[in-house]
């Protein structure tokens, strides 16, 4: 068989030297292209089978981080969650080496359960969400944890509950959507004109938050829906600093220090919010009478509420706390209720059984005010608490869209050391 073999090697060369070499010149090529077909094929057979095993495949250096950067391109949470359902609930995501991209992720209730009731304490924010978001929400209850949380989220809470706060929320409601919402859908309407409902709903609560944390209207829904420096400088800081939970650390903190990328964009958006906040700081401790806690205007934002109050050791808290106190709320209402009205209306158009309900369950409140004697004008209605508490179909139509598409549908946890060490220990977590 060798002789066979060698015979018509011979006899192949011989017609490749008597065509002018050309089948020899081919030869490089035809090797390319079998290398490039065998790493194809390795490539597919690889990714099938870790998909199969650990649900995302891992490289060497890079782990998963390819299959990341090309999920994070479409629909983010349809992808983790087909990749979680995949998985059973839970997988566990490994970043490049020598990176903090190191993760369980799990959407099974008992562990969120366990994570977030059972046993919260265990399980802290930890320092590096805190390092990622420090320069954005400084030493706010979004980045805070043990009792530097519990002592903002007791203030907060009870400022939450209180009747002028309460007050505020709906006055101020009330005012941006029938002054500005309203007007700005009607003149949409009127010119046949297309709507983008999220941004004129991302605008709206903008504006109310910014009212109920600092007390300031940005005007953010104004006619015309003008772009204002503050809440787009918001917009840029809190996207570059989510970058970075997709970036290694040492990368995004090289960036940082070169001043390059999505970190230059953060510096300079971190110094408009600032100069905003710190600008209306300075006002209102002059409206309050300096630092008098007790002088000057009476009102409910959150800002003047925090100005007058002291900290543990009876002393004025500092611009940079009150600082990062308001941006926090703002981030924290702003778009967890836009995102949470743009998917419920959203939920609405591609159901219009269910709002053929709420529609019915609202026209029968305005027809009990019309047999009360009530002179009813649809376009001023204002809905009274007590008639709010009777929309359940609104309720659970709202509380099933928020089960679908939640506003806040990550959230990050690390292990105490000291749960950690309980758990090699006993075994027992």
């Amino acid at each position: 068989m060798d002789t066979a073999v060698s015979q018509n090697a011979t006899v192949a060369a011989a017609a490749g030297a008597g065509s002018g070499g050309g089948l020899a010149g081919l030869l490089p090529e035809v090797q390319t292209l079998e290398v490039l077909v065998a790493v194809s094929i390795f490539v597919a057979i690889h990714s099938l089978r870790q998909r199969r095993t650990q649900g995302l495949p891992t490289w060497p250096v890079v782990g998963m981080l390819p299959s990341l950067l090309l999920g994070i391109r479409g629909d983010m949470y349809e992808w983790i969650t087909g990749v979680l359902k995949a998985r059973g609930g839970t997988f566990t995501f490994r970043g490049p080496w020598f990176t903090n991209l190191q993760c369980v992720v799990t959407a099974d209730p008992r562990n969120l359960e366990h994570l977030l009731k059972t046993r919260f304490g265990s399980f802290p924010k930890g320092p590096y969400f805190r390092d990622t978001v420090r320069d954005l929400l400084g030493d706010g209850i979004f980045g805070a944890d043990d009792e530097a949380w519990r002592r903002q989220r007791r203030a907060a809470s009870l400022e939450f509950h209180s009747a002028e706060f309460r007050a505020l929320t709906a006055s101020s409601l009330v005012e941006l959507v029938h002054g500005r919402l309203l007007p700005v859908l009607a003149g949409a309407e009127a010119a046949g004109a297309a709507v983008d409902l999220q941004d004129v709903l991302l605008r709206l609560t903008f504006d109310n938050v910014c009212m109920i944390a600092f007390g300031v209207d940005p005007g953010c829904l104004r006619p015309g829906l003008p772009e204002i420096p503050f809440a787009r400088a918001f917009e840029d800081a809190t996207e570059a600093t989510t970058l970075r939970f997709v970036t290694p650390t040492a990368a995004w903190r090289a960036m940082r220090a070169l001043g390059v990328g999505h970190e230059r964009v953060l510096r300079r958006s971190l110094a408009a919010v600032d100069e905003f906040a710190y600008d209306v700081i300075r006002r209102r401790r002059e409206e309050l009478g300096g630092d008098d806690a007790g002088a000057g205007r009476r009102s409910s934002d959150l800002l003047t509420v925090f100005t007058r109050m002291r900290d543990e050791d009876g002393r004025p808290y500092t611009d940079k706390f009150l600082r990062d106190i308001c941006v926090n709320f703002i981030l924290a209402g702003r778009d967890t209720s836009s995102v949470a009205l743009a998917w419920f209306f959203w939920l609405l158009r591609r159901n219009p059984g269910a709002e053929a309900r709420i529609l019915e369950e609202i026209e029968g409140i305005l027809a009990a005010r019309k047999e009360a004697g009530e002179v009813v004008v649809e376009e001023e209605v204002v809905f009274r608490p007590e008639e709010v508490k009777r929309m359940e179909y609104l309720h659970a139509a709202l509380s099933e869209a928020l089960r679908l598409y939640p506003s806040v549908p990550v959230d990050h946890k690390e292990v105490c050391t000291s749960w950690r060490t309980r758990c090699f220990r006993t075994g027992r977590c």
